[in-house]
């Protein structure tokens, strides 16, 4: 009997291993989903502007984009940030744990989608938010509450069939 035991400890981590293949990597759980989201003061990444304050947030709905110059899917996915941006989105950047001249740099070589940039250096924000690594984007209601959470690059079918949706939604609710 003993002599079987090797091998039903293979079956059954053969079995969760196929069972984690099929999982999503991009759907990390938060426990900050339809919570407030944490509040944050950070300096602008362009010293000439004020401070980014959350709070003010409040009555808009907004995207927050974790990035950083740093950041190779940070690439990936600009140019599904300035779509959005053109559409009207108000986004905040949080650059995430960098250097500000690399940011500035980047965001001139890349081009600034961004209403606000807030400066992370610590990752105190970020820690804050549950960030795991960048990028990541979080959508906001007018009511200053976590609506979704985006692990990694946005791509096409990511704004299409849930960024999207979900802003237009949350607009008609502040409208109504």
């Amino acid at each position: 009997m003993l002599r079987f035991l090797p091998l039903a400890v293979f079956v059954v981590l053969v079995a969760f291993f196929l069972a984690g293949l099929e999982l999503d990597s991009r759907l990390v759980p938060s426990p900050l989903l339809n919570k407030p989201a944490p509040a944050f003061h950070l300096s602008a990444l362009d010293a000439d502007t004020p401070p980014v304050d959350s709070e003010k947030l409040q009555g808009q709905v907004w995207l927050l984009n974790v990035w950083a110059s740093w950041c190779v899917a940070c690439r990936a996915e600009h140019a599904f940030i300035q779509r959005l941006a053109g559409e009207g989105a108000y986004i905040v950047g949080l650059n995430y744990k960098d250097e500000n001249a690399a940011a500035k740099e980047w965001l001139q070589t890349w081009q600034n989608p961004y209403q606000q940039i807030a400066v992370d250096r610590s990752g105190e924000v970020g820690l804050d938010w549950g960030v795991y690594g960048v990028p990541e984007t979080f959508v906001i209601d007018a009511a200053g509450v976590i609506r979704y959470k985006h692990v990694g690059p946005i791509n096409e079918e990511d704004l299409q069939q849930t960024i999207r949706p979900l802003l237009v939604k949350l607009r008609a609710e502040l409208d109504a």
